[in-house]
């Protein structure tokens, strides 16, 4: 059964305070070279088929519920059963 990802983020010029305050924590924690954090969402959509019909729904379900489309921006790929690498991901291109 195919999996359909939605990865949530702020858009560029909005600011993440949490992102921000994992940012900060992080060189107390002896973690160093870390420039920037952002923080965000991911959602795991389990589909019959990821054909074009189902991935426009998921789309539409992205920007109606899962994100704010005035301060988030989403992501929607197909991961491929059986495969963890980020080989086997595609990314799919907004409709």
């Amino acid at each position: 059964m195919p999996r359909v990802v939605v990865e949530v983020m702020p858009k560029p010029e909005i600011l993440d305070p949490q992102g921000k305050a994992v940012h900060g924590a992080l060189p107390r924690l002896g973690f160093d070279g870390i420039l920037d954090v952002r923080q965000g969402k991911r959602f795991e959509l389990e589909v019959a088929e990821a054909d074009e019909a189902t991935l426009a729904e998921v789309r539409e379900i992205a920007e109606t519920l899962l994100s704010n489309p005035v301060i988030e921006d989403f992501a929607v790929r197909v991961e491929l059963p059986g495969w963890t690498e980020p080989s086997s991901q595609r990314e799919v291109p907004p409709a």
